[in-house]
């Protein structure tokens, strides 16, 4: 990967995570190919729209802070986000979890493939069914 290539990705990695945390449905859904697919590691294999609705739908005022961007080393048109999501519900309640983003770009740019990565066993006692 080229260091242009590396700070394209980088900053769609960056506004993706400032529309995640404004709960932008729309601004997130728009960085995704038509096609796309997410791996969530609470709702399995899911599509851009429904998943980010049902988020937003379920989220109060959340805060995401960037700890690191990581890029692919095989020449992959891949790159990863290392995060604190500080996630509030909308009745209130907080859980706060590391996450690794894993995101797989097209030929346009555009996010083909995300993969979410981080422990789910605090956050499926926290949350109860919440969010499933």
């Amino acid at each position: 990967m080229s260091d242009v290539e590396a700070n394209f990705f980088a900053g769609k990695l960056k506004e993706y995570l400032r529309e995640l945390e404004k709960s932008n449905v729309d601004g997130v859904v728009a960085l995704f190919a038509e096609d796309a697919k997410i791996y969530s590691p609470l709702l399995g294999w899911v599509s851009p729209q429904p998943f980010y609705s049902k988020l937003a739908d379920a989220s109060g005022n959340s805060t995401i802070t960037l700890l690191d961007i990581y890029q692919s080393t095989e020449g992959n048109r891949s790159s990863c986000a290392f995060f604190r999501y500080d996630w509030v519900l909308r009745d209130g309640s907080k859980v706060s979890f590391d996450c690794v983003d894993v995101f797989d770009f097209n030929d346009d740019g555009l996010i083909e493939k995300l993969v979410i990565v981080y422990d789910t066993h605090q956050i499926r006692g926290d949350l109860g069914d919440r969010f499933v």
